[in-house]
C-alpha cells in the first residue's frame, strides 16, 4: 500500500491537482474559525466594494482616538443636527466591518457565503459521486459478468440514458422534485449521472470474466459475489477510483448549471445559487465582478484539480500511456 501511494504521488499531476485540493480543505475549515459571521445574514450595503484597505485603515484611525473622544464628538455632531432640525445620517467615521470580497445585492458578506458555498458544492459532489460510480459500478458489474439477457436489458436502459442528456434529465427531475435541500440535490445528480461509470466498467468486467482465474474460482465453486469482489473488482479499482473523482467534479458542474436556473438549493449558499443572485441582479452587466468572479474562479479551480488528479492516476495505471 505504501508503494503505491509513493508510486501515486511521483505524478506531478495528481501531486498537483492533490495539493490544490487540500489547501481549498484547509481554506474552507480555516477561515469559519476567525470569521463566525452568518454567509446569509445582511450585515452590509448592497454590492459594496471589497475593502480590506479601508478596514485596516479606519479601524487604525479609530484606535487612536480614546473612547470619551469619540463619544463626545458624536454627541456634538448629534446636539448640533438637532439643534438646526435636520433629519440626516452622517458619516461614520468609526471602526467598519471587513468584507474581504464585498457584499452581493442583499449586503451579504461574500467571503462567508464564498467558504460555506464551497463547503455546501463540495458535499454535493462527494454526493453525487458516490451514488453515480455506486450505481454504476453495480449495473456495469452484473452486465458484463452474467452477459445474456441481463446485460442486454441493463444496456438497454444505459443506452437509453445515455442518448437523452444528463442535463436534460437532471432539470425535469428537480423540477419534479418539491425539496430544495443540498442533500436531495446530491442526491438527484447522482441518479442521473451513472451511465457513462456502468458502460465502462461493462466493457472492463467482460473482458475479465473468462481470465483464468475467474474460470478458476467457477470451477471451485465460489458465489457469484465472492468471485465478482475477490477475481475482477481489484482489477478495475484504479478505474473505479478514477470515476469516482470525476463524478464528484462533475457533480459540481451540475449543481451550479441547476443552481444557475433557480433549481437548485434555496437553503443554504452554494457555488451555482450565488452565480444565479449575481445574474439576477445583473452583477455581471454592471460591473460588480467580486458578485461572481470569486465563484468562478473557486469552480475552475477545483474541477481543474479533480481533473488533473484523475489525469495523473491515468497515466499511472493506463498500460497504453504508461509506455
Amino acid at each position: 500500500m505504501l508503494h503505491l501511494l509513493k508510486t501515486i504521488f511521483k505524478s506531478g499531476k495528481f501531486s498537483f491537482g492533490f495539493a490544490v485540493i487540500v489547501a481549498v480543505l484547509l481554506f474552507i475549515t480555516i477561515y469559519p474559525m476567525f470569521d463566525k459571521r452568518d454567509p446569509l445574514i445582511m450585515g452590509g450595503g448592497l454590492y459594496e466594494k471589497p475593502n480590506l484597505k479601508e478596514y485596516l485603515q479606519r479601524n487604525k484611525e479609530s484606535a487612536g482616538k480614546s473612547s470619551s473622544q469619540a463619544a463626545q464628538e458624536d454627541q456634538e455632531t448629534t446636539d448640533l443636527l438637532a439643534s438646526w432640525g435636520i433629519v440626516a445620517v452622517t458619516r461614520d467615521t468609526g471602526p467598519i466591518q471587513l468584507h474581504i470580497l464585498g457584499t452581493d445585492n442583499f449586503g451579504r458578506d461574500m467571503m462567508t457565503q464564498l467558504v460555506a458555498g464551497t463547503k455546501t458544492s463540495l458535499i454535493i459532489g462527494l454526493i453525487a459521486g458516490s451514488i453515480a460510480t455506486l450505481i454504476g459500478l453495480t449495473i456495469g458489474l452484473l452486465a458484463g459478468y452474467l452477459g445474456g439477457q441481463l446485460d442486454n436489458f441493463l444496456s438497454s436502459i444505459t443506452n437509453i440514458f445515455i442518448v437523452i442528456p444528463s442535463f436534460v434529465i437532471l432539470v425535469l427531475v428537480a423540477v419534479s422534485v418539491s425539496s430544495s435541500g443540498f442533500m436531495v440535490t446530491g442526491v438527484i445528480i447522482g441518479l442521473t449521472s451513472w451511465p457513462w461509470t456502468a458502460r465502462s466498467v461493462r466493457a472492463q468486467t467482460t473482458s475479465l470474466r473468462n481470465r483464468d482465474h475467474v474460470n478458476l474460482s467457477k470451477l471451485s465453486g465460489h458465489s457469484m459475489p465472492r468471485i465478482i469482489v475477490r477475481d475482477i473488482l481489484p482489477y478495475i479499482a484504479s478505474y473505479v477510483v478514477m470515476a469516482f473523482i470525476l463524478q464528484v467534479a462533475s457533480g459540481i458542474l451540475a449543481e451550479a448549471s441547476i443552481s444557475m436556473l433557480g433549481l437548485g438549493p434555496r437553503n443554504v449558499a452554494t457555488l451555482g445559487l450565488m452565480m444565479h443572485w449575481a445574474g439576477s441582479f445583473n452583477a455581471i452587466f454592471n460591473g460588480n465582478w467580486w458578485a461572481f468572479f470569486p465563484m468562478v474562479v473557486m469552480i475552475s479551480l477545483i474541477t481543474f484539480s479533480l481533473n488533473l488528479m484523475n489525469s495523473g492516476l491515468d497515466q499511472i495505471f493506463n498500460p497504453q500511456i504508461r509506455s
